[in-house]
Protein backbone atom coordinates (compact mmCIF):
# COMPACT_ATOMS: atom_id res chain seq x y z
CA UNK A 1 0.00 0.00 0.00
CA UNK A 2 1.42 3.40 -1.00
CA UNK A 3 1.87 5.98 1.68
CA UNK A 4 -0.52 8.86 1.01
CA UNK A 5 1.18 12.11 -0.01
CA UNK A 6 0.66 14.51 2.87
CA UNK A 7 2.10 17.58 1.12
CA UNK A 8 -0.66 19.92 -0.05
CA UNK A 9 -0.47 22.05 -3.20
CA UNK A 10 1.03 25.42 -2.32
CA UNK A 11 -1.59 28.16 -2.39
CA UNK A 12 -1.75 31.88 -1.61
CA UNK A 13 -2.75 31.22 2.01
CA UNK A 14 0.32 29.00 2.57
CA UNK A 15 2.55 31.66 1.00
CA UNK A 16 1.01 34.35 3.23
CA UNK A 17 1.47 32.28 6.41
CA UNK A 18 5.10 31.52 5.52
CA UNK A 19 5.87 35.14 4.62
CA UNK A 20 4.30 36.32 7.89
CA UNK A 21 6.44 33.88 9.89
CA UNK A 22 9.55 35.25 8.17
CA UNK A 23 8.52 38.90 8.65
CA UNK A 24 7.68 38.52 12.33
CA UNK A 25 10.54 36.25 13.42
CA UNK A 26 13.08 37.83 15.77
CA UNK A 27 14.88 34.58 16.49
CA UNK A 28 15.38 31.23 14.80
CA UNK A 29 16.66 27.79 15.60
CA UNK A 30 19.73 27.36 13.39
CA UNK A 31 20.81 23.85 12.40
CA UNK A 32 24.37 23.37 11.17
CA UNK A 33 26.62 20.38 10.60
CA UNK A 34 29.85 20.15 12.56
CA UNK A 35 33.18 18.88 11.24
CA UNK A 36 32.29 15.27 12.06
CA UNK A 37 28.96 15.48 10.20
CA UNK A 38 26.90 15.63 13.39
CA UNK A 39 24.00 18.10 13.64
CA UNK A 40 24.13 21.07 15.98
CA UNK A 41 21.25 23.44 16.78
CA UNK A 42 21.50 26.96 18.24
CA UNK A 43 19.10 29.81 18.90
CA UNK A 44 20.12 32.93 16.97
CA UNK A 45 18.82 36.44 16.43
CA UNK A 46 17.03 36.76 13.09
CA UNK A 47 15.91 39.69 10.98
CA UNK A 48 14.06 39.69 7.68
CA UNK A 49 15.01 42.93 5.95
CA UNK A 50 14.87 44.47 2.50
CA UNK A 51 18.50 43.33 2.16
CA UNK A 52 17.62 39.71 2.97
CA UNK A 53 17.43 37.42 5.97
CA UNK A 54 20.17 38.23 8.46
CA UNK A 55 21.74 37.28 11.74
CA UNK A 56 24.53 38.80 13.80
CA UNK A 57 27.03 36.19 14.96
CA UNK A 58 30.14 36.06 17.05
CA UNK A 59 33.08 34.20 15.52
CA UNK A 60 33.44 32.60 18.97
CA UNK A 61 30.11 30.76 18.59
CA UNK A 62 30.28 27.12 17.55
CA UNK A 63 27.67 27.61 14.83
CA UNK A 64 29.68 30.43 13.28
CA UNK A 65 32.69 28.17 12.74
CA UNK A 66 30.49 25.36 11.46
CA UNK A 67 28.85 27.69 8.91
CA UNK A 68 32.23 28.86 7.66
CA UNK A 69 33.15 25.23 6.95
CA UNK A 70 29.73 24.15 5.63
CA UNK A 71 27.46 27.08 4.69
CA UNK A 72 24.36 24.96 4.03
CA UNK A 73 22.02 25.17 6.99
CA UNK A 74 18.43 25.13 8.13
CA UNK A 75 16.45 27.66 10.14
CA UNK A 76 13.25 26.97 12.03
CA UNK A 77 10.91 29.95 12.48
CA UNK A 78 7.69 30.13 14.47
CA UNK A 79 6.99 29.99 18.16
CA UNK A 80 4.07 28.18 19.78
CA UNK A 81 1.74 30.21 21.97
CA UNK A 82 1.93 29.88 25.74
CA UNK A 83 -1.16 27.67 25.75
CA UNK A 84 -2.32 24.89 23.49
CA UNK A 85 -0.64 22.06 21.67
CA UNK A 86 2.71 23.26 20.28
CA UNK A 87 2.22 21.07 17.20
CA UNK A 88 -0.94 22.97 16.27
CA UNK A 89 0.98 26.21 15.59
CA UNK A 90 2.56 27.16 12.27
CA UNK A 91 6.29 26.80 11.79
CA UNK A 92 8.56 27.21 8.81
CA UNK A 93 11.77 25.36 8.04
CA UNK A 94 14.09 27.19 5.67
CA UNK A 95 16.97 25.55 3.84
CA UNK A 96 19.59 28.18 3.10
CA UNK A 97 23.19 28.94 2.31
CA UNK A 98 24.91 31.27 4.77
CA UNK A 99 27.41 33.91 3.73
CA UNK A 100 29.38 36.10 6.09
CA UNK A 101 29.51 39.81 5.30
CA UNK A 102 32.97 41.23 6.02
CA UNK A 103 33.10 44.41 8.10
CA UNK A 104 34.82 46.22 5.23
CA UNK A 105 32.05 45.31 2.79
CA UNK A 106 30.25 48.47 1.58
CA UNK A 107 26.92 46.85 2.56
CA UNK A 108 27.94 46.41 6.21
CA UNK A 109 26.76 49.84 7.43
CA UNK A 110 23.35 49.39 5.81
CA UNK A 111 22.96 45.87 7.21
CA UNK A 112 23.89 47.22 10.64
CA UNK A 113 21.11 49.81 10.45
CA UNK A 114 18.53 47.31 9.18
CA UNK A 115 19.41 44.75 11.84
CA UNK A 116 19.44 47.26 14.69
CA UNK A 117 16.00 48.51 13.65
CA UNK A 118 14.67 45.08 14.64
CA UNK A 119 17.16 44.27 17.41
CA UNK A 120 18.02 47.58 19.13
CA UNK A 121 19.58 45.85 22.16
CA UNK A 122 22.21 44.39 19.84
CA UNK A 123 23.73 47.86 19.79
CA UNK A 124 25.62 46.73 22.91
CA UNK A 125 27.81 44.32 20.91
CA UNK A 126 27.19 44.87 17.18
CA UNK A 127 30.53 46.66 16.81
CA UNK A 128 32.64 44.12 18.72
CA UNK A 129 35.43 42.78 16.49
CA UNK A 130 34.27 39.18 16.72
CA UNK A 131 30.74 39.93 15.43
CA UNK A 132 29.71 39.93 11.79
CA UNK A 133 26.53 39.72 9.79
CA UNK A 134 25.44 36.53 8.11
CA UNK A 135 23.03 36.59 5.19
CA UNK A 136 20.91 33.51 4.55
CA UNK A 137 20.22 32.88 0.87
CA UNK A 138 17.02 30.86 0.70
CA UNK A 139 17.06 27.59 -1.24
CA UNK A 140 13.68 26.07 -0.31
CA UNK A 141 11.22 25.85 2.56
CA UNK A 142 8.72 23.59 4.25
CA UNK A 143 5.68 25.03 6.01
CA UNK A 144 3.82 23.11 8.66
CA UNK A 145 0.72 25.21 9.21
CA UNK A 146 -0.61 22.90 11.92
CA UNK A 147 -2.11 19.40 11.74
CA UNK A 148 -2.71 18.31 8.15
CA UNK A 149 -1.34 21.53 6.65
CA UNK A 150 2.08 20.69 5.15
CA UNK A 151 3.46 22.56 2.15
CA UNK A 152 6.70 22.70 0.22
CA UNK A 153 7.60 26.22 -0.88
CA UNK A 154 10.13 27.58 -3.32
CA UNK A 155 12.30 30.64 -3.03
CA UNK A 156 9.87 32.46 -5.35
CA UNK A 157 6.91 31.55 -3.11
CA UNK A 158 8.59 33.33 -0.21
CA UNK A 159 10.07 36.30 -2.02
CA UNK A 160 6.86 37.37 -3.74
CA UNK A 161 4.61 39.89 -2.02
CA UNK A 162 2.20 38.57 0.56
Amino acid sequence: MDKQNTILPTDDNARAVAQKLIREARSAALAVVDGSGAPHVSRIGFAATEAGMLSLMSSLAFHSGALRQQPRCSLLLGEPAQKGDPLAFARLMLTARASFIPRDDPAHARLRDLYLAQHPKSRLYVDFDDFSFVRFDLLKAALNGGFGKAFELTRNDLLSSA
